[in-house]
């Protein structure tokens, strides 16, 4: 059975093991250096409470990190701060298995729970399994940009989907932290 849990820092070597090889591998990421787990502990520390990152593991034991996931802000500009980017990685040997989906849709779930409005997966391109899990829980296409970025010899075109998380209201509430609402599932 697989639990889902907020990340922490004694996770970022399990989390940076698993994103290496998307990073060295192929065109998934465009970082071209794998970070280490210090560098990752740092990414996980900036979120300030307010984004969540969230892990995927065996079971209610909390052994080993399958998968992960998070929201980082969208852009800098005050008015952006209703809008997150998310993402989501999933260990080689438990790809294709629903725990990407099953994390993905805690960290929808949790983001609406927050206050969040849009979410925005930002997909390189071609990644059919990419595409299917984040349509699998709301996400729409958005658009397309062409040959936006050259890695491994090649250009590479990158796609947005957006997840409406709740409706735009007039004067919306800022989003609470989550180190406020935790995990929300369902």
């Amino acid at each position: 059975m697989v639990s889902i849990r907020g990340a922490r820092a004694e996770d970022a070597a399990a989390i940076a093991a698993i994103y290496a090889p998307y990073v060295l591998g192929g065109t998934v990421s465009f970082e071209t250096e794998a970070p280490d787990a210090r560098a990752m502990a740092k990414r996980i520390a900036a979120s300030d409470g307010l984004y969540p990152w969230l892990v995927a593991t065996p079971g209610e034991d909390d052994a080993g990190v399958l998968a992960y996931a998070y929201a980082t802000r969208f852009r800098d500009r005050p008015a952006y701060k209703w809008t997150v980017e998310t993402s989501l990685y999933v260990a080689g040997p438990v790809q294709g298995q629903g725990v990407g989906r099953l994390l993905y849709e805690a960290l929808i779930d949790t983001l609406r729970a927050q206050g969040f409005v849009q979410a925005i997966g930002v997909i390189a391109l071609p990644n059919d399994q990419s595409i299917k899990t984040h349509e699998a829980v709301g996400f729409r296409r958005a658009g397309v940009y062409r040959e936006i970025g050259f890695k491994q010899g090649r250009w590479i075109d990158v796609g947005f989907w957006q997840c409406a998380l709740r409706d735009a209201e007039a004067k919306p509430v800022d989003p609470r932290p989550f180190n406020e609402t935790g995990v929300v599932r369902g």
